[in-house]
């Protein structure tokens, strides 16, 4: 049987060279990056160089790189330890109605410390309106965060004119770009923001790593306490040989970008103009232009999505029908109901999430076995009338 991953976005494979950059720092080189000793400070010359080519991929000075466990602890720290530092001048975030949970969760739990949070709608693309940023601002206002692009339907946020509107109040301004770093061209300050979080594992490096860039300058309270790691910032041993694997991926990331963005474009146009032809009742989701190049987002009609993923699984195919963050909770993506899409048929949603390793020959495989899949399951549905 034909095996085809088009489930990227919650996490890709490793390149072969981050992995063997990996390897020394799973065997011989094993010292503490805190040690004096030449152990030590050959596992924190590592730390080090990963750094560079970590703010070498975003356009930022290495010391502004914060090590973290994952984009979502770049989240909390981002969210969390902003508001706090900077809670005498107010308490007021805005943030928009389609962010990851992990922005989203912040926001709640920061709701529940005294802050008061403004929730953005968006419109039917998923943009948020730079206008409606600027009506929401107060002069309590603290903190504004909007994703770079949103990693379900694949819209990418004016973050630039949302900026500039910001920076008119001298507020901070955050981006969620683990959808986009590694993937798009971004540069920290072309897109005018104080912090921004990215993950390793969506640009072909290791789970379990990510970063928070942090302008200098930008007070933050630390999200782990002890020891003074990373500045102080983020307390802890470090994770060298994750580190060294997203050091990696960004130099790669950096070099490969437009390569591989050329290679996706061609997947995507080919699943966006073939879909609709060959299913009735389909509808694509996101912006038609301002999207990522791995995303296609789709709602099929009179049938579940998880029907759908266990039947493409079983046909070899692996896709999700959301956040992978999310994908077990079975209810109704909150993206897709922040954009107007009926419960009913926002039910039947599927997230093709596209890499490098896609061939044309995978989508062919998809486009032949999916309409059959839904053919399938609309038989069974007593809502799909022929």
């Amino acid at each position: 049987m034909r095996k085809v991953y088009l489930d990227h976005a919650s996490g890709t494979p490793i390149h072969p060279q981050v992995r063997e950059e990996m390897l020394p720092y799973l065997k011989e080189i094993f010292g503490n990056p805190s040690s004096l000793h030449q152990f030590g400070q050959e596992s924190a010359s590592a730390i080090e160089k990963a750094r560079q080519r970590v703010a070498g991929l975003i356009g930022a000075e290495p010391e502004e790189i914060i090590f973290t466990g994952n984009g979502s602890e770049a989240n909390n720290f981002a969210l969390k330890g902003i508001a706090l530092a900077h809670q005498k001048k107010g308490k007021h975030l805005i943030v928009s109605s389609i962010e990851h949970f992990s922005v989203l969760h912040s926001a709640k739990t920061l709701e529940k410390w005294g802050f008061r949070v403004t929730y953005l709608p968006v419109d039917q693309y998923g943009l948020v309106d730079p206008l409606k940023v600027a009506r929401a601002m107060t002069e309590e206002t603290i903190l504004v965060s909007i994703m770079h692009a949103n990693n379900e339907i694949g819209t990418i946020e004016p973050i630039e004119e949302i900026s500039r509107v910001v920076k008119e109040r001298k507020v901070y301004f955050h981006t969620d770009a683990v959808a986009t770093t590694g993937i798009v061209p971004l540069d920290v300050g072309e897109l005018g923001v104080d912090c921004l979080s990215l993950s390793a594992d969506q640009f072909y490096g290791p789970k379990g790593v990510g970063a928070l860039f942090l302008r200098k300058g930008t007070r933050i309270m630390p999200y782990l306490e002890g020891g003074i790691q990373e500045d102080g910032r983020r307390a802890g041993t470090e994770n060298v040989p994750g580190i060294v694997g997203l050091g990696k991926a960004a130099e790669l990331a950096k070099k490969e970008m437009e390569k591989r963005r050329r290679h996706l474009l061609l997947l995507q146009k080919k699943l966006i103009d073939e879909l609709p032809r060959r299913i009735e009742h389909l509808r694509i989701d996101g912006h038609p232009e301002l999207r990522l190049p791995n995303n296609v987002h789709v709602c099929i009609e009179f049938i579940e999505g998880e029907s759908m993923l266990m039947l493409l699984d079983s046909q070899g195919i692996a896709t999700s029908s959301g956040s992978a963050c999310t994908s077990r909770a079975l209810k109704v993506s909150h993206v897709l109901t922040a954009i107007g899409v009926p419960a009913a048929v926002a039910q039947g949603s599927l997230l093709f999430s596209l890499g490098t390793d896609n061939s044309e020959e995978d989508i062919d495989y998809l486009l032949e076995t999916l309409p059959s899949v839904v053919q399938r399951l609309r038989e069974m549905s007593p809502l799909y009338k022929k």
